[in-house]
């Protein structure tokens, strides 16, 4: 049985696709395999689930040797199961930056194009046989690049992207805006989670001037039930980051409606790197970057010492 996995911290394309990828090994190629998570689903996730009565895959701590895989929505090794170039890799398919890393026993299929979703991807691979998805998949597939895309807000979005999930949409009889609005209400309820819980619930280990960075970023259409616990969120950084084996964590609210991201400044470094990365004034222990929505495009790429 084939593993499908996506990256540790499972946002919706890391846990929509493993689930898309799955179904159509086993049903179109023949080959069997199974959807797997490296953690719990976040809410925005957890409720694709359950409006596509689709079944939470089993979470896994690790990969055994001999384990065949295909690793989805990541390439990144700092992502992957420990044991993870023990295992068997099949196939990659991504839409991130070309890690490095991980090592194969043979020569495999990698799928890695400038889209903005990994879902989008697949659409494409899978082709004529789309036709023969059922609800939930077309259902997973739409949730995850309406994810992905913040509804097309997101500069990561092409037109290809807007394309598939526009088809998507008329296919399932779903309003996008409505459908979006419901989405990202569940995104943003994170009441039941604990601020170490947060600031690890969307984040990308990142090396910056030898300072090892774990890079979060929480997407909401209430920003302000986040910076109401600003305090306490800022106050866990430290341990979060110690038992990461991280320098610090830079925390990014995203305002989905108003297109702009809160920096919380916990510390001089965290000011420096945002001063120096997007050219602010930082006064206070937050700063407002407009425009900024995209880790991916607009965070990562800048981020300077």
């Amino acid at each position: 049985m084939i593993k499908v996995f996506g990256h540790t911290s499972p946002d919706t394309d890391s846990t929509g696709s493993p689930i898309i990828w799955a179904w159509y090994l086993t049903e179109c190629r023949k080959t069997p395999a199974e959807a797997v998570l490296q953690g719990e689903p976040n809410t925005e996730a957890a409720w694709m689930l359950d409006r596509w009565s689709l079944a939470k895959p089993q979470i896994i701590a690790d990969v055994a040797a001999g384990d065949r895989c295909v690793i989805v929505d990541t390439n990144n090794p700092a992502e992957l199961p420990a044991s993870m170039n023990e295992a068997e890799v099949i196939e990659i398919i991504d839409h991130h930056l070309l890690a490095g890393g991980i090592k194969t026993r043979a020569p495999i299929n990698i799928t890695i194009r400038p889209l903005a979703c990994t879902a989008t991807i697949m659409h494409d691979l899978i082709g004529d046989d789309m036709a023969r998805a059922p609800e939930g998949i077309k259902g997973a597939m739409l949730t995850c690049i309406l994810s992905d895309t913040l509804e097309f807000r997101s500069p990561t979005t092409t037109p290809h992207d807007r394309a598939v999930a526009e088809k998507l949409a008329v296919d399932l009889g779903v309003n996008v805006a409505d459908f979006a609005s419901e989405m990202f209400a569940a995104k943003s309820d994170v009441s039941a989670f604990s601020d170490a819980a947060l600031l690890r619930m969307d984040s990308k280990e990142y090396e910056l001037g030898g300072k090892q960075l774990r890079v979060s970023v929480l997407e909401t259409t209430a920003p302000q039930v986040l910076l109401d616990r600003k305090a306490a969120l800022m106050a866990a950084m430290p341990g979060v980051a110690a038992e990461d084996a991280a320098d610090h964590v830079l925390l990014f609210v995203v305002d989905i409606l108003r297109e702009e991201a809160t920096l919380l400044v916990p510390n001089d470094f965290v000011k420096s790197v945002a001063e120096r990365s997007f050219g602010v004034t930082v006064t206070g222990d937050t700063v407002v970057l407009p425009g900024v929505m995209s880790r991916k495009k607009q965070i990562i790429p800048v981020l300077a010492v």
